[in-house]
């Protein structure tokens, strides 16, 4: 039999405090060779604490951190950032304003050979499109193609590991996008394994093969993005990831809930008793306009994104929807609009208390 492949990084419940207030707690992933990862949540949820404790900035209170199988922190030891072979891009990129693009990607080569550090420096260029721009200085290129130099210069040494901290923040909407997928096609282009932190879910699930939301130092979920979105453990990371609504239902037989929507049929995701009271998440994307449909619901908000229109709707018995509706369907709060629901996938969560 051959042997397991060894997972490039792994965090066994690791768990990390500023003075007394526990920060990280009782944390574990694993990434595979050549998985990109994610840790997504707001400000505060501990996510940077995680990207620090695996570069070797902060001591660990609990747990282990291993690289590449080899333990790089546990209580009371500390393998030095230097020795952990990974690559960091950080939030302000971190260039050196008085060095070339060449020069700044070869900085994280001291000590190889001449030959070597040339080979090496204008590979990591000509992987991110920025071979013809080497004689320059950072002031001389766009905030996207200095980007790209930090991320050039941290893939050039080859580390088993790549950490991102909030790569794409200092980044206007559009090219935040665009940079995002381009990013994506080069780690995966080189086989980089990588891990970066974000509190823009878009982000995540443009470049993340797996993704962790956190939330008071916990990990909700480990997860794909599809199935986070699809298949949520909890009512808070249905609330975190994407949009919708919780509304009451009632079990009435196996792949069917009675709701204020009607009957719903579709794939139910536990196996509770028939009977049973639960809530039941409805994404924007189940409600469909109708004008022809006999169920109403008042529109009381609406949000215009262009192509789309993201209605906010009161139903008969008081809950509440929401609706992406083509944005050439105009309807202003206060009208009543047809609706049919088209839920496939019927995720439920038990009623509180």
């Amino acid at each position: 039999m051959p042997d397991k492949k060894i997972p490039i990084l792994e965090l066994n419940a690791i768990s990390q405090a500023y003075d007394s207030q526990l920060v990280v707690k009782d944390l574990s992933l694993i990434l595979e060779a050549g998985e990109i990862g994610c840790l997504l949540g707001a400000s505060g949820c501990g996510k940077t604490t995680v990207l620090r404790t695996i570069a070797g900035f902060e001591p660990l209170l609990e747990g282990e951190i291993r690289i590449a199988g080899e333990v790089v922190s546990c209580y009371n030891e500390l393998l030095p950032p230097a020795k952990r072979r990974i690559g960091m891009v950080f939030q302000d990129y971190a260039l050196f304003p008085h060095l070339t693009i060449f020069d700044n990607v070869a900085f994280g080569l001291r000590g190889t050979g001449r030959v070597e550090l040339l080979r090496r420096t204008n590979e990591a260029l000509e992987l991110v499109g920025l071979y013809a721009e080497h004689k320059k200085y950072p002031h001389e290129i766009s905030g996207g193609q200095q980007q790209r130099v930090a991320l050039a210069r941290a893939i050039a040494p080859r580390p088993a590991l790549l950490l991102m901290d909030e790569p794409f923040s200092n980044l206007d909407v559009s090219l935040r996008e665009r940079l995002s997928m381009e990013v994506r096609d080069i780690l995966k282009e080189n086989g980089t394994t990588a891990l970066f932190v974000t509190h823009n879910q878009h982000e995540a699930f443009a470049v993340a093969d797996r993704i962790g939301v956190m939330a008071g130092g916990e990990i909700l979920q480990w997860d794909s993005a599809h199935d986070l979105y699809h298949r949520p453990v909890s009512t808070k990371v249905a609330r975190f990831v994407g949009e919708g609504e919780m509304i009451a239902g009632l079990i009435s037989s196996a792949g069917e809930i009675t709701t204020g929507l009607g009957c719903l049929r579709g794939h139910l995701n536990d196996s509770r008793p028939i009977g049973s009271a639960v809530q039941l998440l409805v994404r924007p994307e189940d409600i469909v306009h109708d004008d022809e449909s006999p169920l109403k619901a008042e529109v009381l908000r609406r949000s215009f994104r262009g192509a789309n229109i993201l209605y906010h709707l009161l139903l008969q018995n008081g809950e509440r929807v929401q609706a992406l509706v083509p944005s050439h369907c105009d309807h202003q709060p206060g009208e009543q609009i047809g609706i049919q629901p088209d839920v496939r996938h019927l995720v439920t969560f038990p009623v509180p208390g």
